[in-house]
């Protein structure tokens, strides 16, 4: 049974208990829930590798972080209509108080406030990571944000030419991010998760 269409903008909180009824994932756009492509299976492969690398990842370390799959982020409101807005997110590593404290709710399990870390696998619609969900996640104050671009697909001004597989490390640093790229053999580092021990290929390595 589907839904009604939405006539009013829904917050962020209303979005989350909404559900049209077709099993379809949406993101919250200008205040109404917007659907969004199916991944790829390359796609899904490299952002859970890339998962169960990091939940490993902390798990050894002890550091206090979870990270999860295709969660809901809040963003800043629309500039424009104060509306608010939200993106599904390939992976958001929470902090584990804020997850802990999800645990022990019954609310939705998503990030309400901004996360440590955001990540995004590209897929054919690059502009959308490398451009407009960059913008919307420097605002909304998320510390790191990085884009897995197993198939070189971004612009060259964002990878560089020839175009070739690259994962970009964004720190947020005087409220702009700032960009590392890493690629082949290169071990990647972030300001987030110490000490990672695998480099760009082995996190590519899933979408080949």
């Amino acid at each position: 049974m589907y839904a009604p269409v939405i006539q009013t903008p829904l917050t962020f909180a209303e979005f989350l208990a909404w559900d049209d009824g077709s099993g379809r994932d949406f993101e919250l756009r200008d205040g109404f829930p917007m659907p969004i492509s199916d991944p790829t299976a390359n796609h899904e492969d490299v952002a859970d590798d890339l998962c169960k690398m990091l939940a490993d990842h902390c798990s050894a370390l002890n550091l206090p972080y979870i990270p999860k799959r295709s969660k809901n982020v809040k963003v800043r409101n629309n500039p424009l209509t104060g509306r608010e807005e939200s993106r599904k997110a390939d992976i958001v590593v929470f902090a584990q108080e804020e997850w802990q404290q999800l645990k022990a709710s019954t609310r939705s399990a998503a990030a309400y406030i901004p996360p440590p870390l955001v990540i995004e696998v590209v897929s054919t619609n690059w502009r959308d990571d490398y451009d407009t969900k960059l913008l919307e996640y420097e605002e909304t104050g998320i510390p790191e944000y990085w884009v897995v671009d197993y198939a070189g697909r971004g612009g060259v001004r964002f990878i560089g030419k020839p175009k070739q597989p690259t994962l970009t490390v964004y720190q947020l640093l005087d409220e702009e991010y700032q960009p590392k790229l890493f690629r082949g053999d290169e071990q990647v580092e972030s300001s987030i998760l110490q000490n990672l021990n695998f480099t760009a290929n082995r996190v590519f390595a899933s979408g080949r």
